[in-house]
């Protein structure tokens, strides 16, 4: 018997008791536990043994639990660190709710709530940020949600501490980030900062305010490309409840180019508070969103492109022979 098939209510892992198995995904799974020390309920966070031998994953975990410890903020889940253990896994702390994901399978949330999470949520990027950490996955299941919808930004496992020692992802540079979410300088294979969470902050907000994401494709390699090539539906367009000054602040953060979108969180945070004082732009993408380019006819274009420069050197070889 395995070490997670022993762990069912009741047992204990150091001065955890086990409550329940509450999630599993590819790396670990989660358990609700109580802290027989002080009675404090919290999740731990245990890896899956096959993870261990994977040194690309299991450096992940280690770092994700790095990063969680540092991070001390009333919008994301804490870490706990600083004990010793019988084994590798993380102690969290304990967040009661729901993923934004399941709240937007039900449909488009009122404009007051898309703000108050949105702001929230910004809040919290801003304050990892400034410690030196980009979330890399920031998408409606890595948000939780309580009654009150507070929310706590959760699952740091593929973030980056540009404080450390940079790392080489090699298997899982593909994974980093999510299709529906991920910025265009990402899908051209770079590993982006702050402003990568700041464009997919972009698209959630878009897809609270609509019911509707900016991009779509028959494939998640067409969705990503979609954001390369060519413009979003307009958000007025998708919902005409969404006002101008909405519509741009929305426009300022999905911006293809990073260095044209805000450059902080705390700056587009301020515009959500301050929508009376954002001023409209004449926008090439309210005009020309219709455009669509195709990325099998840019395939053709470059692997023709390609073919040609054999060639293209053939005929200057002959050129060069003729004038000898």
């Amino acid at each position: 018997m395995g070490f997670h098939d022993a762990l069912e209510a009741g047992s204990k892992l150091d001065s955890y008791r086990i409550e329940s198995q509450v999630a599993r995904s590819g790396m670990a799974t989660i358990y609700r536990a109580i802290d027989t020390r002080d009675q404090r309920v919290v999740g731990l966070k245990i890896p899956h043994p096959d993870l261990e031998a994977d040194p690309i994953l299991f450096d992940r975990f280690q770092r994700e639990a790095a990063i969680g410890e540092k991070l001390n903020h009333p919008n994301i889940m804490r870490v706990y660190g600083d004990e010793k253990r019988s084994r590798i896994y993380m102690v969290m702390e304990w967040c009661e709710g729901r993923l934004l994901r399941q709240i937007l399978d039900e449909g488009r949330l009122p404009r007051d709530r898309a703000l108050g999470i949105a702001i929230a949520v910004l809040d919290a990027l801003d304050y990892i940020h400034a410690n030196g950490v980009v979330h890399r996955d920031l998408k409606p299941e890595n948000i939780m949600v309580d009654e009150h919808d507070n929310i706590k930004l959760i699952d740091f496992g593929i973030a980056g501490d540009t404080g450390a020692k940079r790392l080489t992802y090699a298997n899982i540079t593909a994974t980093l980030g999510t299709p529906n979410y991920i910025s265009p300088e990402q899908v051209k294979g770079k590993r982006g900062d702050g402003r990568s969470d700041i464009y997919a902050m972009g698209i959630i907000l878009y897809e609270m305010l609509s019911g509707k994401l900016p991009f779509t494709g028959s494939s998640p390699m067409v969705a990503m490309n979609e954001r390369v090539l060519n413009y979003p539906i307009p958000p007025t367009v998708a919902d005409p409840s969404i006002t101008p000054q909405l519509q741009e602040v929305i426009y300022r953060a999905m911006e293809r180019d990073p260095k044209n979108r805000y450059a902080r969180a705390g700056e587009f945070k301020h515009d959500l508070e301050h929508l009376d004082q954002v001023g409209v732009e004449d926008r090439v993408e309210l005009r020309d969103w219709q455009k669509r380019k195709s990325h099998l006819k840019r395939s053709i274009l470059y692997y023709g492109g390609l073919a040609l420069i054999p060639v293209v050197i053939l005929l200057l070889m002959i050129l060069l022979a003729h004038h000898r």
